[in-house]
């Protein structure tokens, strides 16, 4: 079971994107919850939210998002990503198989440029799979969820992503 965290500010129609991407996982159990830490949205976010039956979570820093996840592992996510054809199978395979640190690889259909991919490198640009542990460990108080993949080793899944759009954060 995955908890996905994302953190959002102003992003309804993007998180709405995500949260669709997600139903069939919640509806076979492979998405328990997903948590919303919110950086004063004025939009619809928190409705869409709380609409969907997330964790609305509204000023919580990442470490207040991943103390409150309850599974062991998390998804952590950019709102507008959404993750592409047997996600849950090839996730499954590395939660069973690894403890390691883990990234979506970009859809063929989503992938930029060379120079473009250099300008876009954000740690969760790929998504980020990692247990609740190692986040935890590498979570810093009052940091963005993002700090938590900056230069961490992660092994890249056999898994696709479509990204969320540029400009979209």
């Amino acid at each position: 079971m995955l908890s996905v965290i994302m953190e959002t500010q102003n992003d309804e129609d993007a998180l709405a994107r995500t949260l669709a991407s997600l139903i069939s996982a919640a509806v076979d159990g492979t998405v328990r919850e997903v948590i919303v830490c919110d950086n004063g949205s004025t939009d619809h976010t928190r409705k869409v939210a709380e609409t969907t039956g997330c964790s609305f979570l509204p000023g919580a820093d990442a470490l207040s998002a991943i103390r409150r996840a309850k599974a062991e592992w998390l998804l952590l996510l950019e709102p507008g990503s959404r993750p592409a054809g047997f996600w849950r199978e090839g996730l499954a395979e590395h939660m069973e198989a690894s403890t390691k640190a883990a990234r979506f690889r970009l859809s063929k259909a989503s992938r930029l440029p060379f120079l473009s991919r250099l300008k876009r490198n954000g740690a969760l640009h790929y998504g980020l799979v990692i247990t609740k542990r190692q986040a935890l460990a590498l979570c810093k108080p009052h940091r963005p969820l993002e700090s938590i993949g900056v230069g961490l080793a992660t092994r890249p899944l056999n898994v696709e992503l479509h990204p969320a759009a540029i400009g979209a954060r």
